[in-house]
């Protein structure tokens, strides 16, 4: 299974406890209800989801007609790669696409060292950039490169893959690429989930926090992926982290943000607390 197709499933898979319970989604899908339809008037956060594309099934239309209907601002990205934007004419062409739209305009690098391919104007001319660690290289004894999303990944030693987990963690949070967001964090293979509070120790999300600190980059809450945890988000917000709201959704699911408003209002997140693209759109 690739990708795409995994994001578009794997809400399905989660909260039908096929993807297996671990206890990080126990205390997700048991103890509350995350189909709530709004956040309560009490809540103090912007309803903006920035990690949304365009597909097939998806055009930009549909986005800024969801948009309307749900009140929730929404960020397009688009990846970065050799096929569909290597250059600046590609990168540029992308983001005049979408400025006739009141969408912000995200970049979304797939891998280390893509900006040497374009000018930092151009780079500029986009809102913001976000780039995740979901592909990890050198994952198990192996030498092979894991893929989180992939349910049937081999990790023969999880401490191990652990270990290069957060070296490739730190490779894009020290690096020297633009990078404003760092996406869907904290996620782990299906193989080491039933492991989740083992392997994120207190240790590990302290250099993760520091790193975003360093270069004042902001962390995506994901709401497909219901990562990351309270723990995590008590820990960032304390330190002074700034958050997103994000889905990395394609289809009928944009829009939902449930897992999203439910742990912002239960860890107490205001405005304050967020990144928000300094454009003003409509």
């Amino acid at each position: 299974m690739d990708r795409k197709t995994f994001l578009q499933t794997t809400g399905l898979l989660v909260a039908s406890g096929i993807a297996g319970k671990t206890s990080a989604a126990e205390r997700y899908l048991s103890h509350e209800p995350l189909n709530t339809s709004h956040a309560s008037p009490a809540a103090d956060f912007p309803l903006m989801d920035l990690h949304v594309h365009r597909s097939n099934t998806q055009t930009i239309d549909d986005i800024v007609a969801k948009s309307k209907a749900t009140g929730i601002r929404f960020g397009v990205m688009e990846n970065i790669n050799a096929r569909s934007m290597g250059n600046n004419e590609q990168m540029k062409a992308y983001i005049d696409s979408l400025r006739p739209y009141p969408v912000y305009i995200g970049l979304q690098p797939m891998e280390l060292g893509w900006s040497k391919n374009f000018s930092p104007e151009v780079i500029a001319q986009a809102d913001y950039v976000t780039m995740d660690p979901q592909v990890v290289p050198n994952g198990n004894t192996y030498g092979e490169t894991i893929s989180v999303w992939v349910y049937a990944s081999y990790i023969d030693d999880p401490e191990y893959f652990m270990e290069s987990n957060m070296k490739h963690y730190m490779n894009i949070l020290t690096g020297n690429d633009p990078i404003n967001i760092f996406g869907c964090p904290f996620f782990l293979p299906a193989p080491i989930e039933r492991l989740y509070d083992k392997l994120w120790t207190k240790a590990r999300l302290q250099q993760v926090i520091d790193a975003l600190l360093a270069k004042n980059i902001a962390i995506e809450i994901n709401d497909l992926m219901r990562v990351p945890h309270e723990e995590f988000i008590l820990m960032a917000k304390s330190a002074g982290v700034k958050f997103t709201f994000g889905s990395d959704t394609r289809n009928q699911q944009t829009g939902r943000m449930d897992y999203c408003k439910y742990i912002a209002e239960k860890c107490k997140l205001t405005r304050n607390d967020f990144f928000i693209p300094e454009r003003q759109i409509g």
